[in-house]
């Protein structure tokens, strides 16, 4: 019987949630010389104790000729599983489903193997940011998810995953009251220009890996997101998480069984699910367009969600961080805001709001809360 070759695709909470379901498989096949076909990158198998020398980049050199062509190639695809497209399952349970085809079972989390130096340099970006704003509870905040656009100097998701940016200001300020705050984004803005006066910790513009902002999590203190790959790093690593769904299920893209995670449901009872990956729906598209809008009183519940994890998770350090010069140490000027942003190259400025014709201001309007829409899910 020939070996298999699994192709791993999509972002890289699903190349995280893949995990789980090829340490079972190599469980019930341990004589097997399977290979692991990343389309997506490697990063989150580094390390790992078993599943790292099967893993290969799709562009390895020669990979067919050496490798695949003596395989049956298999490209397993959760989106497509009964059980996830129906609310039976998580991601995981869905690669487990198409990968080892025995049905929901309890899984285990997904192994990451942090080195030394990423451990190390994930204690230096949040005691940085605790030190500079002399608030030593941190928080990691993600408020866009994979489906976010950028045109010009606007930012949408289309996916209605993502929290609305003058939803992210906003609980920026909230938060910046009793916490340090990391936020994990690829899309810079001006601070400043926000009325965001603390200082906040952007990773990002120094070119953080997706393995640098594992160790960023686990040091953290907690994990606000929305459905994205942060929430997936947090469940793995440990660190208590309040997960934000929109256009998706909570079931499905999160863990609202673990008892660290508080999954907060915008969607309930007006979302749509979306096929994707197995036809398209336009239809579903535009009714889960915006979903993610929130008032005052929806940042509140957030927040009081917040602070439940935080009194019952927290743990003082058990030392104090030095830091080197490059993280702020006592040579250095301390921690680095990031500058305006010019209009070349990758940054781009976000202003929260529009000028109107007539030289009024447009603001993004507080939704009313349905009867429907937001619940907590624990």
């Amino acid at each position: 019987m020939r070996p298999k070759s699994f192709f791993i695709n999509g972002g890289a909470g699903r190349v995280l949630c893949s995990i789980p379901a090829l340490e079972k498989y190599q469980e019930d096949h341990p004589d097997e010389d399977f290979l692991i076909v990343c389309e997506g990158g490697t990063d989150f198998f580094k390390g790992h104790p078993t599943l790292y020398g099967k893993v290969y980049d799709n562009w390895h050199k020669n990979l067919f000729r050496d490798k695949l062509i003596h395989t049956d190639t298999i490209s397993p695809e959760p989106y497509r599983v009964w059980e996830y497209y129906n609310q039976k399952c998580n991601l995981s349970q869905a690669f487990d489903i198409a990968i080892n085809n025995k049905g929901i079972r309890d899984l285990p989390k997904p192994t990451i193997k942090l080195s030394k130096e990423e451990s190390i340099n994930g204690k230096f970006i949040v005691a940085e940011v605790r030190q500079k704003t002399n608030k030593k509870k941190t928080v990691v905040f993600q408020p866009y998810g994979r489906g976010v656009q950028q045109a010009g100097n606007i930012i949408t998701d289309p996916s209605g995953r993502s929290f609305e940016h003058g939803n992210m200001v906003s609980i920026i300020k909230r938060l910046q009251k009793k916490y340090s705050v990391i936020l994990m984004s690829e899309f810079a803005f001006d601070f400043e220009k926000e009325g965001l006066r603390d200082t906040i910790s952007f990773p990002a513009g120094n070119g953080v890996p997706m393995r640098g902002w594992a160790g960023i999590i686990k040091e953290a203190d907690l994990f606000l997101g929305c459905d994205s790959v942060g929430q997936h790093i947090a469940h793995a690593v440990g660190t208590p998480v309040v997960a934000v769904m929109g256009s998706t299920f909570g079931v499905n893209v999160s863990y609202p069984e673990e008892e660290m995670f508080d999954v907060l449901d915008m969607g309930e009872g007006l979302r749509q699910y979306d096929p994707i990956r197995i036809c398209p729906d336009e239809e579903s598209a535009r009714l889960n367009d915006g979903i993610m809008a929130m008032n005052d009183k929806v940042e509140e519940v957030i927040m009081k969600s917040v602070d439940k994890l935080m009194n019952k998770y927290y743990r003082k350090p058990t030392m104090e961080v030095v830091l080197p010069p490059e993280f702020g140490g006592p040579t250095a000027d301390g921690c680095n805001l990031p500058e305006a942003p010019s209009s070349n190259g990758n940054n781009f400025q976000i202003p929260m709001q529009q000028p109107a014709p007539g030289g009024s201001d447009v603001k993004i309007p507080a939704l009313d809360i349905p009867s429907k829409g937001f619940s907590v899910k624990k």
